[in-house]
């Protein structure tokens, strides 16, 4: 990195004494430092976002406008995308592969929400209403307003920084509201450029605020903060119920992406030639840093054996590697602590019983990888069950009937998603009634379009992201009575 993008990384100075160090994850090299925001400039950024919003400089441009707005900003990313990719590697550990990919798949949100901003509008009805009072009925034209929700404090997470940057900016952007965005501290740098891509994209200043700082510091403080209008907040579910005390004082809005622990489902009818690859990636995508990923497998009897076998076979197959490394398939952990708390996980389950089958160590070289690793004899009650690993650890669990992994599948606290492998028709959408989670993928892997809602039930989240119903959740709703 050059002295001059170094520089360009850090906000501006809020009179903050700490700085906090980043390093490149898959070589625990220091490559930059950034600030610890104070509340004095969380103040200063939440009144500037909220001058913005008041002063209508972006929520009153016309639609068509706001719209280009996106759009720009979109190409300016591809446009940029080999630079914002090797921030994003080498701040993420990412390869420059899956980083750019990344980035890319960002612009896709972009240009999706450009072409919401010229189709929100309300519904008109006319009423006739029995007013029980003079017997004669009364007559109003009804109608709803879509306003922006105000000023929206976002709180993004480390595993794809960029992507989970654009997931809230763009609805948030084409509903018309002001932005306060906190990148994870551990991985603050592409978010720095991203008020540089909007202005020069023509979005008015003061519109998107970006500020860098500790979670318990900055992010505490905009969740607390009475200026604020909503919290959108991608993480931990521990995190996320921080966040809702805090937002607790004026009631503000909370929107809640949290944490997962996602079943996965083979049927002994699968087509094994892609339920067992379709799996592997599913469990090991980005080393497991994925809220949606499948830690538990459930593999029927019969074919339990050759899937578990198959599994070993494709996570032995794996290149590790990092941002410095040629076409690596799975990337390190985000810090020693991460790797230190997977490793616990897989020790403490080994010594009430679990079997590693591959796997389960740490790589002996600089960066904080862990190999994928698969475990059997894992039982209900032990972490690889029931903890959000965010690593690349998986159990594979044997079934015999659908009842009963249907129950093991439910049982737990989390609901995002989940996966069934089978070439029951019939029996894919019973299993996708019958599963307690916001998503579910039938004979696919991790798929996502920018039409489809994303949220949790149960722990794993308030609200959605992506689709009509993610604009939706930046938007009041107000119900105009007119008498006629």
């Amino acid at each position: 990195m050059s002295d001059a993008a170094a520089i360009e990384m850090k906000p501006p100075k809020s009179g903050a004494s700490e700085m906090i160090p980043v390093f490149n994850p898959s070589t625990e090299e220091r490559i930059g430092e950034v600030i610890d925001s104070d509340k004095a400039a969380v103040d200063r950024a939440v009144a500037r976002a909220r001058e913005t919003f008041e002063a209508g400089v972006w929520r009153l441009m016309p639609a068509t406008r706001k719209a280009d707005v996106l759009w720009r900003a979109a190409d300016i990313i591809k446009r940029r995308v080999d630079e914002l990719a090797d921030i994003e590697a080498r701040d993420n550990g990412m390869s420059r592969t899956h980083a750019r990919n990344l980035i890319l798949a960002s612009t896709e949100m972009l240009y999706y929400n450009a072409g919401w901003c010229t189709k929100m509008h309300g519904q008109a009805v006319d009423i006739i209403a029995d007013t029980g009072i003079t017997g004669t009925p009364a007559e109003y034209h009804g109608y709803t307003l879509l306003e922006p929700v105000g000023v929206v404090a976002m709180i993004i997470p480390w595993n794809g920084p960029f992507l989970c940057a654009l997931m809230k900016l763009a609805p948030a952007l084409a509903a018309g509201c002001s932005c306060v965005l906190k990148p994870a501290e551990e991985t603050p740098l592409s978010a720095l450029k991203l008020e540089g891509i909007f202005r020069e994209a023509g979005l008015p200043d003061g519109v998107i605020n970006v500020l860098t700082g500790y979670g318990e510091t900055t992010g505490a403080a905009l969740s607390a903060h009475p200026d604020v209008d909503k919290v959108a907040f991608t993480g931990s579910t521990e995190v996320g119920k921080l966040i809702v005390k805090a937002a607790a004082g004026n009631l503000k809005k909370v929107m809640l992406e949290l944490g997962g622990k996602s079943p996965l489902i083979m049927f002994d009818d699968a087509d094994l030639a892609k339920a067992i690859p379709g799996s592997a990636i599913g469990l090991f995508i980005n080393s497991g840093q994925n809220c949606a990923c499948t830690s538990r497998i459930y593999v029927q009897r019969r074919i339990y054996e050759q899937a578990v076998d198959g599994l070993a076979k494709i996570a032995k197959s794996f290149r590790m590697g990092g941002s410095e490394d040629a076409n690596p398939d799975l990337g390190p952990l985000i810090s020693a602590k991460q790797r230190e708390r997977v490793l616990g996980i897989v020790a403490d389950d080994v010594s009430s019983g679990a079997t590693v089958v591959t796997g389960g160590k740490a790589l002996d070289r600089p960066g904080y990888f862990v190999e994928p690793t698969l475990l059997t004899g894992t039982r209900p009650g032990m972490r690889a069950i029931r903890e959000e690993i965010f690593g690349p650890v998986g159990s594979v669990i044997p079934f015999d009937e659908e009842e009963e992994v249907i129950a093991a599948a439910n049982d737990t606290d989390y609901g995002l998603a989940a996966t069934v492998w089978t070439e029951n028709l019939r029996r894919a959408h019973r299993m996708a009634k019958k599963l307690e989670t916001g998503t579910v993928w039938v004979n696919a892997t991790l798929a996502a379009d920018q039409s489809m809602p994303l949220g949790g039930y149960k722990q794993s989240g308030w609200g959605y992201e992506r689709g009509w119903k993610g604009i939706e959740s930046y938007l009041n709703i107000k119900s105009v009575h007119v008498g006629l």
